[in-house]
């Protein structure tokens, strides 16, 4: 059977389209694609290599539609939106014509929809081919390419419960966020071990902060104003993207209990992630399911000008459940020592961060992967083409 994925291409697109394409390998002989847009294409390659899978990687021109959260319509019109977005729509209609021709040269019979921009010339053209879609929308929000393809959908798997969704629930199912199986809780002799290998002193609590691929600016500048603070209660190890982590290295000496890297590839997270007694993290959606899967005590902090505030409303699922702690990022300019002090507070309440784990690990669906191949294959398997 040949099956085709597309997604964003970053990371948190990327790793779910793996652990997915496992499942479906364990499942049976299959012919696996994956498409994603040029400009993430280096980060799709390598996350796919790490997997060990031969899976071929293509890319679609497409382009994307500039809307930020917090921003009216009008602002929308200004030229330095209005006219990116007008030479985007021309990208998108390039992606339909080269995805109809491609579809046409290797016609899957099924598509796994991972979400982002790229998805939608894909999608377009499937539906022009007959060619069925099944979606994953793994935020709290559903992103715009995911809600225009859904009335196209065989099957829509959601990384939230289905309340945050207008899907119809005669297709739609809470399944979570496909991850690698890399994240499970891990007992404390373990994490004892993998502080060791990553050289930190396993008896001392330990805090990893991650910005993402690329980091995050105002919270590596937090951190770095309240190293010395951190540093008495705790390891701190910052993970600070690449953009940024030139300038740290040569501002911020060595010490004991302190690393920085720029950036670690999925098992090297995954162990830095295992060995922590608390994270610092943005709200993708991918990252808080591994750590709720990690019953990871966590203060996340959302990128709160990303479209549609898609991370607010992510952060607010695990806010309202009492599983993880959230901070503003607009506070951190006004008080940069906010983050210093919610974290002393956590590492100074064993009971806290223990009912917080708890409470995380509650979300985790350590089936999602399995799941969304079962309805990758039933979704093929009703078309009905070749078996």
């Amino acid at each position: 059977m040949r099956i085709l994925a597309v997604g964003g291409g970053s990371g948190g697109h990327v790793t779910p389209v793996v652990a997915v394409f496992k499942e479906l390998k364990n499942r049976g002989e299959h012919e696996l694609r994956f498409w994603c847009d040029r400009k993430f294409g280096p980060t799709a390659k390598k996350v796919v290599a790490e997997s060990d899978y031969d899976i071929p990687v293509s890319f679609i021109t497409a382009g994307k539609l500039r809307r930020y959260h917090g921003e009216s319509k009008l602002q929308h019109l200004a030229p330095s939106i209005l006219f990116p977005n007008l030479y985007d729509l021309c990208k998108v209609i390039i992606g339909f014509v080269q995805s109809f021709c491609k579809l046409l040269m290797w016609r899957p019979d099924v598509i796994f929809i991972k979400g982002g921009y790229v998805c939608l010339p894909v999608g377009y053209a499937a539906r022009l081919l007959r060619i069925p879609l099944v979606l994953h929308d793994s935020d709290a929000h559903p992103g715009l390419t995911n809600r225009l393809l859904s009335p196209f959908a065989k099957r829509i798997g959601t990384g939230a419960p289905l309340e945050y969704y207008r899907y119809s629930p005669q297709i739609a199912t809470y399944v979570g966020v496909p991850i690698s199986d890399k994240f499970r809780p891990y007992t404390d002799v373990e994490k004892r071990d993998i502080k060791a290998q990553l050289g930190f002193d396993p008896s001392r609590p330990l805090v990893v902060v991650t910005g993402g691929g690329l980091g995050a600016v105002r919270i590596n500048n937090a951190v770095a104003k309240n190293r010395d603070r951190l540093l008495e209660a705790a390891s701190v190890f910052l993970i600070s993207g690449q953009h940024q982590y030139n300038e740290l290295s040569k501002t911020l000496d060595r010490r004991d209990g302190w690393r920085l890297e720029s950036f670690l590839h999925g098992p090297q997270m995954a162990q830095a992630l295992a060995a922590a007694d608390v994270v610092v993290a943005r709200a993708g959606a991918t990252t808080l399911l591994e750590l709720a899967a990690l019953g990871m005590p966590t203060v996340i902090i959302p990128n709160g000008r990303l479209t549609a505030g898609h991370q607010l409303k992510n952060a607010k699922v695990y806010q309202d459940a009492l599983a993880a702690v959230i901070v503003n990022e607009d506070q951190l300019d006004k008080n940069p020592d906010l983050l210093g002090d919610t974290l002393i507070k956590l590492l100074r309440s064993p009971k806290i961060r223990h009912d917080l784990g708890s409470n995380f690990l509650k979300f985790a669906k350590p089936h999602a992967a399995g799941d969304m191949a079962e309805m990758i294959l039933e979704a093929a398997g009703k078309q009905g083409r070749r078996q």
